[in-house]
């Protein structure tokens, strides 16, 4: 698992992949100019990080029995 950030849950390698990637897509984005619409890319990472974070509580609960 990777750790991204203190309030991120772990990342496996995919997740950290797909994230990498989406977020080198916005930095392409965003040298085109600050107007430029990068909502769907955060709105996958953001979709990542929550799958993320399911799995995260899902493991712990599993983890308890």
């Amino acid at each position: 698992m990777i750790r991204t950030h203190p309030n991120d849950p772990p990342l496996t390698s995919a997740e950290a992949a797909r994230v990498a990637w989406y977020i080198g897509r916005m930095a392409k984005r965003a040298i085109a100019g600050e107007d430029v619409y990068q909502a769907d890319l955060q709105a996958k990472v953001d979709r990542i990080l929550d799958g993320a974070r399911k799995r995260a509580v899902r493991e712990a609960a599993a983890a308890r029995t």
